[in-house]
């Protein structure tokens, strides 16, 4: 090992510049053919009078109506710990209805008899029945 140097077996490639691509054959390819569709037509009176819209509509109603004559937690009659109704004190808040419903109590309500409405019709579709 004194003196003496271990040379590799490697081969060097070298650069010879770019080469000219030729250029590609364009590919024929068959498109498919787009068959025109029918125009598209709408009823309503199917969705109208729909088991899934009853649904929805008796759903929302009921956590309205439950909201609107104090059965329900709103802004103006809060819940304890125990789930029981008490008045609160309003200060600022003013409102149209004697009930002292607001559109924060509408919104609310709304969306869980919307959300209970769901449940049902996925429930019903799931097992058969809608």
């Amino acid at each position: 090992m004194a003196g003496s140097l271990a040379f590799s077996s490697c081969q060097i490639r070298s650069y010879s510049g770019l080469r000219v691509a030729r250029p590609a054959a364009p590919i024929k390819a068959a498109l498919p053919r787009v068959q025109r569709k029918a125009a598209v037509q709408t009823r309503a009176d199917a969705f109208l009078g729909s088991q899934t819209n009853l649904i929805f509509i008796v759903s929302t109603s009921l956590f309205l109506a439950a909201g609107r004559f104090g059965l329900a937690p709103t802004v103006k009659k809060r819940a304890s710990a125990g789930l029981q109704l008490y008045d609160t004190d309003n200060a600022g808040l003013i409102t149209g209805d004697p009930a002292g419903f607001t559109i924060v109590d509408v919104l609310a309500l709304g969306t869980m008899g919307h959300l209970i409405a769901v449940g049902i019709v996925l429930g019903l579709k799931n097992t058969g029945n809608l």
